[in-house]
């Protein structure tokens, strides 16, 4: 699967190199196709993420992804650097409320900020990039959800789901 993954993306695609990769697994009886269907919380989480990645796609089809930059672009005119800089960064970062995962905000969104940032002036594209980059890295506090090890300590109870919006909410102010 890693030599596929990594010297095979001209010939295969990555998803069917997994899938490939576990036929002949279940062929050559490495694990039985009882343990590949038994891990039901496994294969829930791949549906759900597989349906969030495609309903992230289906924005930018739909023209929302568009409008949601004709619409934070005119926002932005006449504001100073640093203040341009606070709420095109801050937008980014807490529109991720509205995603399941980071994955699926950096596929829709991240192209569509990234050039309205740029239209701005307010610093180099470079710039832009880094900032927006750096803020996907710590969109993992904002909810239960808004990462893939935010089930497992919302789920043991160690954070509540209204802690994780609290705290996501105050530790987003002020980083």
């Amino acid at each position: 699967a890693l030599a596929l993954w990594m010297g095979g993306g001209e010939f295969i695609d990555p998803t069917m190199a997994a899938m490939a990769v576990v036929a002949a697994m279940v062929i050559l009886r490495v694990v039985t196709w009882a343990q590949v269907t038994g891990n039901a919380e496994a294969w829930n989480v791949l549906v759900w993420f597989a349906a969030v990645v495609a309903l992230a796609g289906g924005l930018t089809e739909t023209g929302f992804v568009r409008w949601m930059a004709d619409t934070i672009a005119p926002a932005l005119s006449g504001m100073g650097a640093y203040a341009t800089i606070v709420a095109l960064v801050g937008a980014f970062f807490f529109s991720h409320y509205l995603f399941a995962s980071i994955t699926a905000h950096t596929a829709t969104l991240y192209a569509v900020f990234l050039a309205v940032a740029v239209q701005t002036n307010a610093t180099s594209p470079k710039a832009w990039a880094m900032m927006l980059s750096f803020s996907l890295g710590i969109m993992a506090i904002l909810t239960s959800y808004a990462s893939g090890q935010n089930p497992i300590y919302y789920g043991s109870g160690y954070i509540t789901r209204r802690h994780f919006w609290v705290l996501g909410f105050v530790l987003g102010v002020g980083f």
